[in-house]
């Protein structure tokens, strides 16, 4: 089921449909409520409490507009109305900021800003990448993630696991900068933990199909994998 919106609103980011409704319920608000509010507060007259239940049962998602007059009627930020931002756009959204003010701060003007946040293709170079990552507070991981390095960083990590770790400390720094005795402490326990999947599958026989298995999900895994390491190592 989806209402009509605005044919120029572009869909919004992942949204949390299980925090809208424990807002709403923890506010005293019927579904009823919110369509009302947002239909005489925010200028949207085709929410109706059927969207709003769509949107709570994760039937349908609301799309930027709509996410941020919904945020306003639940006295709450858009980001606690976001599932976990992937994207640009959704950390952005997320973090509540304005395409405008991510542009200055960032310095790059709003329209190629804007068509890096719809392609997904982050052109930025290191000073803009760094103020990036200030202005919407991103950890690593997903500074890494929103500029386009994780798919580079994934084939790194592979190279590093299955070949020798040593000759890829350098490289894997530049796409994700750690320090390092961090990032040889984890290219050496994940090299050390594909080669044991591998030494299983090896010996006697050429092992079972579950070893076999277990060392392709380790690969496919493989940027997870490297930032749980991260985190053991750096709290």
């Amino acid at each position: 089921m989806r209402h009509p919106s605005s044919p120029s609103n572009p869909p919004g980011p992942p949204f949390n449909a299980l925090a809208a409704r424990r807002l709403r319920a923890a506010l005293g608000m019927g579904p009823e409520h919110v369509a009302h509010g947002m239909r005489v507060s925010y200028g949207l007259p085709y929410v109706t409490p059927d969207l709003v239940i769509a949107w709570e049962r994760g039937m349908t998602a609301p799309t930027n507009a709509e996410l941020t007059a919904l945020a306003g009627i639940l006295w709450c930020a858009p980001g606690e109305l976001i599932a976990r931002p992937r994207t640009l756009r959704e950390h952005r959204m997320a973090r509540g900021v304005a395409p405008e003010d991510v542009a200055r701060v960032v310095g790059i003007d709003l329209r190629s800003y804007l068509r890096m946040e719809e392609t997904g293709d982050w052109r930025g170079n290191e000073r803009q990448s760094a103020a990036l990552a200030e202005v919407l507070r991103l950890s690593l991981p997903d500074f890494v993630a929103v500029t386009g390095r994780e798919e580079r960083l994934a084939e790194l990590l592979r190279s590093a696991t299955t070949i020798r770790w040593q000759g890829y400390v350098r490289p894997v720094a530049k796409v994700a900068p750690l320090d390092r005795g961090i990032l040889e402490e984890v290219l050496q326990e994940l090299h050390e933990d594909y080669q044991g999947h591998m030494a299983a599958t090896l010996s006697w026989g050429g092992g079972s199909s579950d070893s076999q298995e277990t060392g392709r999900a380790f690969l496919e895994a493989i940027v997870e994998n490297f930032w749980a390491a991260v985190r053991k190592r750096t709290g």
